[in-house]
């Protein structure tokens, strides 16, 4: 048995009952074209007739003085058509817009494309910040690395002469060391820069209120990422709040400032969370050293002022909370709990004696069930006891994220000196997360993880027998068989989303006469239905969490790539994992050349209802 797999977007391969695979439409392009010349030469004929029409009408009209007089009368009769055919064509150019969407609408095909849910939009701006980080963190990496060499350097050299050479020398320690301390910025952070940049903040004006796409129990892996949504705009501050420039929009009627979201996450000694209950402490005057004391008076002041006017304005606030999480790389994870009501604030001398606010919260009924609860005693033990209703703290990932699905990702092979520790042999390593396969009630089998999984770590390989295509047409009801169509996907042919960039491949530009049957149909394939692995018990979804990419490592034949599951998503525990197929619409026909439909049911917000 020879393990292989695929690239982005490839299409798992249903096999029909009697064994026969989908027949090939050849002539169906040539077909629609010579169908849509007929159709415009019959809207030419019907064009002309109608202006035609048109001048005959206005000269009518004019000849019985119910019309107003040409300004000026030298128009000639063949300008006047060119301007009726003008008036013409944008009665006829938006009446032909009005047609199409009306026949997108009815046939759910068309060129006008579905406006996406809130939920996928926040999927995708995750994770372009996702993308964002991983790129800077590879940069600091570097930076690091050529920092280590250049000191080891520097240490190996030769000690230079006393005077003015070690000033000298002193000079380029400290400036060195400035530059460092400037490139050392926080990747998280640089990633925040670089989405206000490309104005690519899904939520950049604040708003009162739940945010659509972001639902109770929401998990946000790092502050930063709230930032990215616009979910929270301060990655450090616990009180988002509306300043004095909403009072021209909007909220014009509202007194500012006026908080809109909170996060708890036990950074104030005086804090007590009971869950549907909160004593929250305003912001400031604490130490930030990370031992939560207080070191000097808070004032009634910009958040805390806000939430002061939440209360007398009866506006809910946006409450989360933040939890220690080992698999985190800030070391917690955010959980948005819901909308909670600022019913009451006082002033108080606090633990360490200095004045602190205090904020009453009640928490809004009629939402969803919280997904964790701060303190399960009830306040009967000197440190509060959570829980949380997922699975314990996962164990740290391992290194070696892919940043982005690309055309294909080539790792060390066997010519390499390198070891298996290799960083660039992520996909070599097996399954290193706990994965489970668990029945659901309408889809068969599926897989899940007990463990987190943070975006771009590898899953697992689509193992199987290694196949040519061609021999897999006596197989029958074998829904496990995976087309390796990694060089389909490179071109971009057969509606697949197309990742060429920068690839240069042998075996792409090296086509002949013979291979032309690549062009539409993959050579091999993964057949997984008699021996695979865990990979082919997972399901399709219209949104999936997972992405299928293209791996070479002990060749570079395209056609033989193996196939690689990476998380899409930061992932959290017994979540499904999920990936699209790739299906077109009414492209599968079963023995007796009739289309063959599947309904989906991924259950997504933007499901297209239909697998096949």
């Amino acid at each position: 048995m020879v393990e292989q797999c695929v690239s982005n977007g490839p299409k798992r391969k249903e096999v029909a009952k009697n064994g026969k695979k989908e027949k090939q439409k050849t002539e169906e392009t040539e077909t629609q074209r010579r169908t849509s010349d007929r159709i415009k030469s019959k809207q030419r004929e019907e064009k002309e007739r109608l202006v035609r029409k048109r001048v005959q009408i206005l000269d009518e009209q004019e000849e019985k003085g119910n019309l107003r007089k040409r300004p000026n009368a030298n128009v000639t009769e063949e300008e006047e058509v060119v301007m009726a055919e003008k008036l013409l064509n944008q009665a006829l150019g938006s009446t032909e817009k009005q047609k199409e969407v009306t026949l997108s609408d009815a046939g759910g095909v068309g060129n006008v494309v579905t406006e996406k849910s809130a939920t996928v939009k926040v999927k995708d701006t995750l994770r372009l910040f996702n993308k964002f980080y991983l790129q800077l963190v590879q940069e600091e990496e570097l930076r690091c690395a050529k920092a280590k060499v250049d000191k080891n350097v520097s240490k190996g050299s030769k000690k230079t002469s006393k005077g003015s050479k070690k000033s000298v020398d002193k000079s380029k320690k400290e400036n060195t060391a400035e530059d460092d301390k400037k490139k050392s910025k926080r990747p998280d952070l640089k990633a925040i820069s670089k989405m206000m940049e490309a104005n690519a903040i899904m939520y950049p004006e604040k708003t009162i209120g739940d945010l659509p796409g972001i639902n109770v129990g929401h998990r946000f892996y790092s502050r930063a990422e709230m930032v990215a949504v616009g979910f929270h705009s301060h990655w450090l501050n616990g009180i988002d709040y509306m300043g004095q420039f909403y009072k021209k929009g909007v909220y014009h009627n509202y007194m500012f400032p006026l908080a809109v979201a909170i996060v708890i996450s036990g950074m104030y000694e005086d804090d007590l969370d009971n869950a549907e209950d909160v004593i929250y402490t305003g912001q400031g005057g604490h130490d930030l050293t990370g031992n939560k004391r207080q070191i000097r008076d808070q004032k009634l002041e910009r958040g805390n002022l806000a939430l002061k006017n939440c209360v007398e304005q009866c506006v809910p606030v946006r409450v989360v909370r933040g939890h220690e999480c080992a698999s985190s790389y800030c070391g917690k994870v955010y959980t948005y709990d819901g909308l909670y009501k600022v019913v009451q604030y006082w002033a108080e001398k606090g633990l360490s004696g200095f004045t602190v606010f205090k904020y009453r919260l009640r928490r809004l009924e009629g939402q969803p069930l919280l997904t964790t609860n701060q303190d399960i005693s009830g306040g009967q033990e000197d440190v509060p006891i959570p829980a949380t209703n997922l699975v314990d703290d996962p164990p740290v990932a391992p290194s070696g994220k892919l940043i982005e699905a690309r055309a294909v990702v080539f790792e060390c092979g066997p010519g390499c000196g390198c070891g298996p520790g290799c960083v660039n042999r992520t996909s070599q390593r097996g399954i290193k997360h706990r994965l489970e396969v668990f029945r659901t009630p309408k889809k068969g089998w599926a897989v899940r993880s007990w463990d987190f999984l943070p975006a771009g770590a590898p899953v697992c390989e689509y193992i199987g027998v290694l196949m040519r295509t061609e021999d897999t047409d006596h197989v029958c009801e074998n829904n496990y068989i995976f087309d390796i169509d990694c060089l389909q996907t490179m071109r971009g042919l057969d509606g697949r989303e197309r990742r060429l960039g920068d690839v240069s491949v042998p075996a792409i530009n090296n086509f002949d006469g013979d291979d032309q049957k690549s062009e539409s149909v993959p050579e091999f394939c993964i057949d997984a239905g008699s021996t695979g692995n865990i990979a082919r018990f997972i399901n399709h979804s219209c949104e999936p969490n997972l992405f299928v990419q293209c791996v070479l490592s002990s060749h570079h034949d395209v056609k033989l790539a193996r196939v690689m599951l990476f998380a899409a998503d930061n992932i959290p525990p017994m979540q499904e994992l999920t990936y699209d197929y790739g299906y077109a619409l009414d492209s599968v026909s079963g023995p007796d050349g009739k289309i063959i439909q599947m309904p989906c049911y991924c259950g997504a917000a933007d499901c297209r209802k239909r697998l096949l």
